[in-house]
Formats: C-alpha cells, sequence, structure tokens
C-alpha cells in the first residue's frame, strides 16, 4: 500500500474509509491484535462479530470498544476451534440470525504450545489453526456468496497466518502424521498449521475463480508483535516484552495488515496473495504449491465430514 510500513498502524492504514453496512466476524477476538482488529473495524463503522472461546472477556473487550466508539456495533458469539461441535453450533446460530457476511477474518490461533490433541482427537496447533478455521470458512461460504450476489459487494475472507509457515516440516504437511507425538516439534507443528493457513487461502481463491463469485482469500504475516502467543515459551516470552519492545510490533501496528486487506479499497479484486505491512510479499515455495493446496483442501474435507 502506497505510503504504509512496518510503523503503520490498523487505525491509519483505514483512515477515512467507511464499512457503514458491512459484517465482519473476527475469531479470537478478545486478545491481542483480534481485539485491535475489532476495534478499528468497529470505529469505521462495520458490525463485528466477536469469536471468542472466552464469553466473559469477549463481553469486557465488547464494552470496553462500545465505550470509546459509542456507535460501535459489535455482538459476541461464543466459539472454540478445538471443537468441531462449537464451530458447527456458532455457524448454525449465526445464519439462524440471518445476518449477511461481507468479512470473514480467520485470526486465532495457538503458538508452538507442547503436544496435545483437540477435542476431535486432532493435533492441537493444527486443529485450532487451520482445521477450526477451514470447518469454519466451509460452513460460511454459502452465506458469504450470498451476501456477495446480493450486496454487489465483494467479499473478503482474511486468512492470519504467519513468516513462521517457512520453518514448518521439510514435507510442508505432515499428512500421515498429523497425530504423530514422537516426531513433534513444536515450533514446526506451528509452521506447518500457518502454512496451511496460506494454501487454504490460495485454494479458495482458485475456486472462487472457477465458480466466478465475487468473493477474495487472501493470507498475510502479521509481524512479530508482542502478544500472548509466545506464553509456552519462558525464555523467548521474557525477551519479547523487554528487549522485543524495540523490535517487535505493537497490537496496533500488528493488526494494521488485517484491516488494510478486509476493508481497504485498493485490495478489490485481489486474491490468493499473501501479504505483510500492507503489502503484497512473496511466501515460500511450499506456500505456492498448488498441488499441495489441493491436497491439503482434500485432506481437510475428510476432516471434517
Amino acid at each position: 500500500m502506497l505510503g504504509c510500513n512496518w510503523y503503520s498502524t490498523a487505525e491509519q492504514v483505514t483512515q477515512g474509509l467507511d464499512g457503514s453496512g458491512l459484517t465482519a466476524i473476527v475469531t479470537g477476538a478478545s486478545s491481542g491484535i483480534g481485539t485491535e482488529t475489532a476495534r478499528v473495524l468497529a470505529m469505521r463503522g462495520v458490525h463485528i462479530i466477536m469469536a471468542v472461546r472466552n464469553l466473559t472477556a469477549g463481553y469486557s473487550v465488547s464494552d470496553s470498544i462500545v465505550k470509546e466508539i459509542p456507535t460501535a456495533k459489535i455482538d459476541v458469539m461464543e466459539l472454540d476451534l478445538t471443537s468441531m461441535a462449537s464451530v458447527r453450533k456458532f455457524a448454525s446460530e449465526f445464519t439462524a440470525q440471518n445476518h449477511p457476511l461481507n468479512i470473514l477474518i480467520n485470526n486465532a490461533g495457538v503458538m508452538a504450545c507442547p503436544f496435545a490433541l483437540s477435542k476431535d482427537g486432532i493435533e492441537l496447533q493444527f486443529a485450532t489453526n487451520h482445521v477450526g478455521h477451514f470447518l469454519l470458512t466451509h460452513l460460511l461460504l454459502e452465506n458469504m456468496k450470498d451476501t456477495a450476489r446480493k450486496s454487489k459487494i465483494e467479499g473478503r475472507i482474511v486468512n492470519v497466518s504467519s513468516e513462521g509457515h517457512r520453518f514448518a516440516y521439510s514435507e510442508g504437511v505432515r499428512f500421515d502424521k498429523i497425530n504423530d507425538q514422537s516426531q513433534y516439534n513444536s515450533l514446526y507443528a506451528y509452521g506447518q498449521s500457518k502454512l496451511a493457513n496460506i494454501l487454504h487461502a490460495n485454494e479458495l481463491c482458485r475456486r472462487f475463480k472457477e465458480e466466478e463469485v465475487d468473493v477474495t482469500a487472501n493470507s498475510l504475516h502479521p509481524g512479530s508483535i508482542i502478544t500472548n502467543l509466545l506464553r509456552y515459551h519462558s525464555i523467548i516470552d521474557v525477551l519479547s516484552r523487554t528487549v522485543g519492545r524495540l523490535v517487535l510490533k505493537n497490537t496496533q501496528q500488528g493488526a494494521a495488515t488485517t484491516c488494510y486487506i478486509a476493508l481497504h479499497p485498493q485490495v478489490k479484486g485481489v486474491s490468493g496473495k499473501y501479504f505483510s505491512d500492507s503489502n503484497i510479499a512473496e511466501p515460500s515455495a511450499k506456500a505456492k504449491d498448488t498441488e499441495l493446496a489441493k491436497k491439503l483442501w482434500d485432506f481437510s474435507l475428510e476432516l471434517i465430514s
């Protein structure tokens, strides 16, 4: 984006934009860049659905945003991405309320946690960062397509990935070893899940073009940010909150690229791209592998069926 850089904040990249009449779901909106994304888009007039695991935290954030921005339109709904039942319940309740859906921001995530399985028996990082969001997107796609058709406004899906996608396992996605605890590496598993976010967006883009649907799908690196994602790595966490303040983005800067892709007219018609610092960036070769993206799509469909 012209004039945008590493230092730009979410407020700066959306300055002067009007999101009135648009509805956006933001997952993981009760902390970190999810909160800032919700706050800034609400400031620009977007009706925000905060999809959060902890309702108490969600309502607390919602109240603070409304206190700051009295015109903000915000709803809080429960969503636990580690549980397919919870994702299905969320999608069903959202659909029952007849909300249109213009923007879906798949933001929530866990990072480099010890080996664990989700409620559905899938390795936790892959389950939370990819499978939960894949299912959510899958269940809301018809609503998004329908909204785009009726409103004549382009729908946008935004997957928050990471430069960590470059540090996935050597084969990219370990389809046959997703749950292999003996070969589990918390950082490689994180990279695998973030690679999956990019591949998911790319395959969505390919399908939308085939169907000639007015919905775009992009992924992004928010920047290295001071958030609670590093809580499982105590030494790195301490460093990030001390020395890191000099080299890491704060949440206002970290939410910039998400808000830019979600709302800015400069991104109209742009799909299947990977962004960093509100500019198109170059992901890894694995992230651009169309066959890998198709294989992941089929594998994910099997997991959610």
